[in-house]
């Protein structure tokens, strides 16, 4: 299962530099009550994203059981989601994502649960790592509680580095709002650069891990 984690970690290096949920921590981080409103955000956020894991596991695992030959399919599926990381890598490079929030209304905690919530939506276009993800490990043959295990690991992995921001406006009040604001700010520009990169490398690999399987019977991964 060490190994299964292991190959996990691209997909949550491209996940994580989306910049569309850190922008929203900045944000609830601006309300009369930032460390809570932040914090239940990213609650919302991840809670959500892990039921999104899991009711995506179920629907690969159906399809799978409806076509009785789940092996193949994973592959297959792991090529759509590379062809559409690809699609995403050039549809990037002409035009970069913005993760930019205009709003300046007060956010309460329940709104802020909410929100982190319907974020998985407004994010789904930069979510085709996690399909990634529930395709690698739908291919490692896990049993359900290791598997379950398993995109819950993920989700806590993901959501820790954005733990940042209520941090800050702990330690240092309402400093961190001008820190908080370049942090973001640069991590817009990072992601404009680098995630086109990640999404691109990461589709290739699953299209030539799905191509190697289909020519030779075993995959990359």
């Amino acid at each position: 299962m060490i190994d299964d984690a292991v190959r996990l970690l691209p997909f949550l290096a491209v996940d994580i530099v989306n910049p569309v949920l850190f922008a929203f921590m900045v944000y609830a981080a601006g309300s009369n009550r930032p460390i809570l409103a932040s914090s239940m955000l990213l609650l919302g956020h991840t809670l959500a994203y892990f039921l999104f894991g899991i009711v995506a596991a179920l629907g690969f695992e159906h399809v799978a059981a409806y076509l009785a030959n789940p092996s193949l399919l994973d592959y297959l599926l792991g090529l759509v989601i590379g062809a559409l990381l690809l699609w995403m890598a050039v549809r990037m490079t002409v035009q970069a994502p913005s993760g930019k929030k205009t709003s300046d209304q007060p956010l309460a905690p329940l709104s802020a649960l909410g929100m982190g919530a319907v974020i998985n939506f407004v994010g789904i276009p930069f979510a085709l790592p996690y399909f990634a993800v529930v395709d690698q490990i739908l291919k490692a043959d896990l049993s359900a509680a290791a598997a379950v295990g398993l995109i819950a690991g993920y989700n806590i992995a993901y959501a820790l580095p954005f733990l940042i921001v209520p941090a800050l406006v702990a330690i240092l009040g309402e400093k961190s709002a001008a820190l908080l604001q370049r942090i973001n700010a640069a991590l817009d520009r990072i992601s404009n650069f680098l995630m086109p990169v990640l999404l691109g490398l990461a589709g290739l690999a699953l299209i030539a891990d799905a191509l190697l399987y289909l020519f030779s019977g075993e995959g990359l991964f």
